[in-house]
């Protein structure tokens, strides 16, 4: 692959000022059609090998390594999911705003691993144990977010989330007896209310 870096990111001061980066990536020659288990590479090996290509590119210099317990993102067991955990020095570049830029380069990762297998494999990149950071603050703030509404009897509104993000919100409060949730809005303004049972969002 030849990852173009069209705009360099700004980290910002506080988090004022910050831009994201911008790459263009397009495949350099035909990728093998599978993996080859005559070398005993193993699909964790090769979304491994992709993404510690795809930083070399970008020029960020980071380790890889597995995750043991990702935050899972569209269901399923942990077992069933690939994760890792990029570390290194100054690495807020490779998450952006809200993780938009960490979701990007997930979804790429999920693409060339895909191409590469012709298989569809569960993947989680996460930077600096970010995801898992934030996947404990959401279920935090569902719960002391439902409290409110259980104490108010008024519904309440959530920031705009990622759809991964969103997930989370919604299965914290699943088997809650007192609220429900929702998704509402469109693209990337779609966020979550919390509600009393029995009502509906405003």
């Amino acid at each position: 692959m030849e990852v173009t870096v069209v705009k360099e990111g700004k980290h910002g001061i506080l988090g004022l000022g910050a831009e994201e980066a911008k790459v263009r990536v397009r495949p350099l020659a035909k990728v093998p059609e599978k993996v080859d288990e005559t070398v005993g590479e193993t699909v964790g090996e090769t979304v491994k090998g992709v993404l510690e290509t795809l930083l070399e590119r970008m020029g960020v210099e980071a380790a890889v390594a597995s995750q043991t317990k990702p935050p899972l993102e569209g269901g399923g067991e942990a077992s069933d999911v690939v994760a890792l955990d990029v570390t290194g020095d100054d690495l807020g570049i490779l998450i952006g705003r809200r993780g938009q830029t960490l979701a990007s380069l997930q979804y790429i990762v999920r693409l060339i691993v895909a191409h590469q297998t012709k298989a569809r494999v569960p993947i989680v990149v996460d930077v600096e144990g970010y995801k898992q950071r934030r996947y404990e603050a959401l279920q935090a703030l569902a719960h002391r977010m439902a409290e409110q509404v259980r104490v108010r009897g008024r519904p309440f509104t959530l920031e705009p989330m990622m759809a991964y993000e969103r997930r989370i919100i919604h299965l914290a409060l699943a088997d809650d007896p007192d609220v429900t949730t929702e998704s509402v809005g469109e693209g990337e303004a779609r966020k979550v209310v919390i509600m009393p049972k029995g009502s509906k969002p405003d």
